[in-house]
């Protein structure tokens, strides 16, 4: 790879994490996956430096890895989520008591039914 060659890669790559870093604090996880390919590519590219030239490598290396920190957390953030929107349906679904001795009984709770009001 030559030197305007390897410039090139780091440029592009280095714009393409900053869109990365955007996107996910932005929570646009369809415009990561878009980023994707071409990062993949890029880093394909950076794999066949030689060691002389992956010194230089440490800056775009530092943003890798605040990027990943930053899916990670989406990630962890989407989890929780879907955690707390099954516990939601748990809850609509079924009440849970306790009985006199502290043992736990569910309810389980029939969504047809409804509630008819006379005069």
């Amino acid at each position: 790879m030559t030197d305007s060659d390897f410039t090139a890669v780091i440029g592009e790559l280095d714009d393409l994490l900053d869109a990365e870093k955007k996107s996910l604090l932005a929570g646009d996880l369809e415009q990561v996956g878009r980023l994707l390919e071409r990062k993949e590519s890029l880093i394909d590219q950076l794999s066949q430096l030689e060691e002389a030239e992956l010194t230089q490598l440490e800056t775009l290396n530092t943003k890798v890895k605040r990027n990943q920190a930053l899916l990670d957390h989406a990630l962890q953030g989407i989890k929780s989520v879907s955690q707390r929107l099954a516990a939601l349906r748990r809850v609509r679904d079924s009440l849970d008591t306790y009985d006199e001795s502290g043992k736990r009984q569910t309810i389980e709770m029939n969504s047809e039914s409804t509630l008819e009001k006379r005069a």
